[in-house]
């Protein structure tokens, strides 16, 4: 999907209403408009939308800084769109976790579940990292429930089914451990925003 570079776009919105206004001033309304309308619309759609689609491409590439630095973009998160809003924190969420911050990961997780998130594979998502941080703590019941809970949902991405087969065996297993392959999904491999799987339609 095309996306306007976020400094640019900055770039844009503030040209775009302060040229506006000064056509305005200097020569009347209809010669300031058009400008002016640009400028508000890439606002309006900035704080709608975030920075969310740029950074999940930067997570799908493994470029964790650079995402981690495009997401601190979003300097209004609580006027992102309802579904966005969830979808901002889950991504939050999956930084943390390439990180191996995984009491943060849970945090942002389950705050992204309680903005509000688009879709039944986003919220799939979002239980499936909280299984996996369960069981990495060893509280295997708590695991057992968010995969109870999961299970609840209708999962149409080929990717996530697999994942959540292979989470389904691990805790079928006997012991208190995770599996390493389990462990490995943790290190930030997992199902998360950025992956191969359909994006909400975001600017």
């Amino acid at each position: 999907m095309f996306t306007i570079n976020i400094y640019l776009r900055f770039a844009l919105i503030v040209a775009g209403i302060l040229g506006g206004i000064a056509l305005w001033l200097a020569f009347g309304f209809w010669y300031g408009f058009p400008f002016l309308l640009t400028g508000i619309v890439l606002l309006a759609g900035y704080i709608m939308l975030g920075t969310i689609l740029s950074t999940n491409q930067f997570l799908s590439q493994q470029r964790l800084e650079e995402a981690e630095a495009r997401l601190k973009l979003t300097f209004f998160p609580k006027f992102l769109l309802v579904g966005y809003k969830g979808v901002y924190y889950m991504t939050l969420g999956a930084v943390a976790m390439q990180k191996r911050d995984f009491n943060t990961a849970e945090i942002w997780i389950k705050k992204s579940l309680d903005s509000g998130l688009p879709t039944d594979n986003e919220r799939a998502a979002a239980k499936l990292q909280l299984v996996m941080i369960s069981a990495g703590k060893n509280n295997i019941k708590a695991a057992q429930n968010h995969f109870a809970e999961l299970k609840k949902l209708t999962v149409t991405e080929p990717m996530l089914k697999e994942q959540i087969k292979e989470v389904d065996k691990q805790l079928k297993q006997a012991g208190q451990t995770m599996n390493p392959s389990m462990m490995a999904m943790m290190g930030g491999k997992g199902f998360r925003p950025g992956s191969k799987r359909r994006q909400p339609k975001m600017r």
